[in-house]
């Protein structure tokens, strides 16, 4: 008996769930990364290109290369682990190496990616961030490193992982153009555990970083969206006065209603984008089963007073915006249909006219027929009176006598003759 058919996708479907394995990394160790999108259209980018650029990156260290088509690579690049993965949107660059530099966040740790290497990647940085991984010595250590390495006011502390390590970082730019985190790991966590601590903080920024791109959008779109909002109300309101013809007002909301439309789809991806990087970001965060570090904020407290309300902004931003194209659309529909009453009056103003003018019609056709018998009448006696002459002369009567004598039975037959001919007619 043959053995049964696969379906074609079998194996790629079950591997992509084993593609993206966290990274086993020792301690200490020194962790750069690096997140970069296109500015415009990174969903539809050419993808090829991000790959050349992964290859031009493992050239320069004599690196192998993935295979075809791959959406991530994990490899030796010199003294650095690479682990590098293609999202929807952006690709990331991850890069481990073996202990810390005597500089706490030293700018050449990012070194690894060189100047004219970044120069060349095909879109802008989304984000970048130094992650210090280093042993725990003590509580005293661990307190003084955060006070001199992070803003007070912005840092997030927490300890993670059921006491696996104590993670920090302020989620600001430092001079060298990166974010900062440091992970203090505790004498007994495995080399898998860090790694995906650094992975889920990496995670944690990158998509903050790409939903505060919804954020960005709406403030763009605010002004613009306030103008409609006013126009749109102001218009409904007219709709019920008689100051306006209608018509015009259809004109003007069908404008307004198109643009809304346009409003909608050009941000709908973005929108709808936002809303799953949130969901990520929390579900990052509450995986690391945050408990609270010398009464510091934790990273999910952080992310409630900071973060939160720019994502509550974009919902409601959205929830308005699909609002105003449903007002307009059902503005649209009430102001057609009194578009359409008004014209159906005009209708029946029209047909009642037309009523009208067929009476009048009417009226003058039957005084025309009234002429006609008496003009045909008028000449029918001419014509019998000249015929009869002879028998005047005959009967010894005037001519006067004998016209007088066959006028009415003439006109009476005329009369009835041109009924006749309606009564066929109708």
């Amino acid at each position: 008996m043959p053995p049964i058919e696969d379906h074609p996708l079998r194996y790629r479907l079950a591997n992509e769930l084993h593609a993206r394995p966290f990274p086993s990394m020792g301690v200490p160790t020194t962790a750069a990364y690096l997140a970069i999108k296109r500015p415009e259209g990174a969903a539809a980018r050419d993808r090829q290109a991000d790959m050349d650029h992964l290859i031009a990156l493992l050239d320069r260290h004599g690196a192998a290369h993935p295979q075809p088509g791959a959406t991530h690579y994990f490899g030796r690049i010199g003294r650095h682990m690479l682990k590098w993965e293609s999202h929807t949107e952006f690709v990331t660059y991850t890069t481990f190496t073996d202990g810390l530099s005597t500089r706490p966040f030293d700018p050449a740790d990012f070194e690894v990616f060189p100047e004219d290497w970044l120069n060349d990647a095909p879109g802008v940085r989304i984000t970048s961030a130094l992650i210090r991984v280093s042993p725990w010595k003590d509580k005293d250590t661990v307190r003084d490193e955060i006070a001199e390495w992070f803003v007070p006011e912005s840092v997030a502390v927490a300890r993670v992982l059921d006491d696996a390590a104590v993670v920090a970082g302020d989620f600001r730019i430092d001079p060298a153009g990166h974010l900062r985190f440091a992970v203090t790991v505790a004498p007994d966590t495995g080399e898998r555990r860090v790694g995906r601590v650094i992975q889920r903080l990496c995670e944690i920024e990158t998509y903050k970083a790409m939903s505060m791109l919804g954020f960005s959008r709406v403030r763009e779109m605010g002004p613009r969206m306030g103008e409609l909002d006013s126009q749109l109300s102001q218009m409904i309101g007219d709709m019920t006065g008689e100051a306006t013809r209608a018509e015009d007002t259809l004109k003007s909301l069908l404008s307004i209603s198109a643009e809304l439309e346009s409003m909608v789809a050009q941000s709908s991806f973005r929108f709808g984008a936002t809303a799953a990087y949130e969901k990520i970001v929390n579900q990052r965060i509450e995986v690391l089963r945050e408990e609270r570090f010398e009464g510091r904020q934790t990273f999910s407290e952080f992310m409630m007073r900071r973060y939160q309300p720019a994502m509550r902004t974009v919902t409601s931003s959205k929830e308005r915006l699909d609002a105003m194209a449903d007002r307009a659309i059902r503005a649209g529909e009430l102001l057609r249909t009194r578009v359409d009453v008004e014209r159906s009056a005009q209708n029946q103003a029209l047909l009642e006219s037309m009523d009208r003018r067929a009476d009048m019609q009417l009226r003058l056709q039957k005084t025309v027929e009234g002429l006609s018998v008496v003009a045909i009448s008028y000449y029918a006696v001419s014509l019998v009176g000249y015929l009869l002459y002879p028998l005047a002369r005959v009967l010894d009567i005037s001519k006067g006598m004998m016209t007088a004598l066959v006028t009415l039975p003439v006109v009476a037959v005329v009369w009835w003759m041109i009924r006749r001919i309606r009564e066929k007619m109708e």
